[in-house]
């Protein structure tokens, strides 16, 4: 995709939804840590209903970590991969209170040591709570930049580097969302929805023509 097309593209975007928001639902850092912990395989609306009865009872680590494995368990288990995700959770909890006075770090060096947390998650915290202009690539994201000819890449990590080399300092910030939101109800893997689709006028991919019938 050239300069001028990404630019039009992200405009577009921005126009349509100026302030695009998370699905998930949290009202701390910490919840929202918790909650992106909780999403990897896992889809938001999934991971909302399981934290609105989780956060009210614990919405912080201190009170996370008194639950202990069987009722953490128990709030989650609808979620996939939840024994894990409890483990990963409750050590994260342990490790905010002794190391980080119960605060969530700022930095993706000290977020990438809590365990379940890696690339993605940081940089979901980052930008999300912190304002940070980060590119966290999902599935969505990779499908989407693959497709588009935004920024093609074999890894998340190759994608997220193209994405931080071309996207407008102007749309930085927002950029990750609207890409999300866009893969996940227009962009769609086996159905892509290019008739409805606003930025197809500057969208690479082979297939649309077709999709457009």
């Amino acid at each position: 995709m050239k300069p001028h097309d990404i630019e039009t593209f992200f405009a577009t975007l921005a126009q349509a939804n100026a302030q695009p928001q998370t699905e998930l639902a949290f009202s701390s850092v910490f919840e929202l840590l918790v909650a992106v912990l909780l999403s990897a395989q896992a889809t938001d609306v999934s991971v909302n209903k399981a934290t609105r009865t989780l956060f009210a009872r614990a919405p912080t680590p201190a009170r996370m970590l008194a639950l202990g494995q069987t009722a953490l368990e128990q709030h989650i288990k609808t979620i996939g991969l939840f024994r894990s995700k409890t483990r990963h959770v409750l050590q994260t909890c342990a490790i905010l209170l002794h190391e980080h006075g119960g605060q969530v770090p700022r930095t993706r060096e000290a977020l990438e040591t809590l365990p379940g947390v890696g690339r993605k998650t940081a940089n979901v915290v980052l930008n999300v709570a912190f304002g940070e202009p980060t590119m966290p690539v999902d599935t969505h994201v990779l499908r989407l930049c693959n497709r588009t000819g935004l920024a093609p890449g074999k890894t998340p990590l190759e994608v997220e580097r193209k994405l931080l080399a071309v996207v407008p300092s102007a749309y930085a910030v927002h950029a990750h969302h609207w890409l999300i939101l866009h893969g996940r109800y227009i962009c769609k893997a086996r159905t892509p929805q290019c008739a409805k689709c606003a930025v197809s006028g500057v969208c690479g991919y082979k297939l649309k023509a077709q999709a457009l019938r």
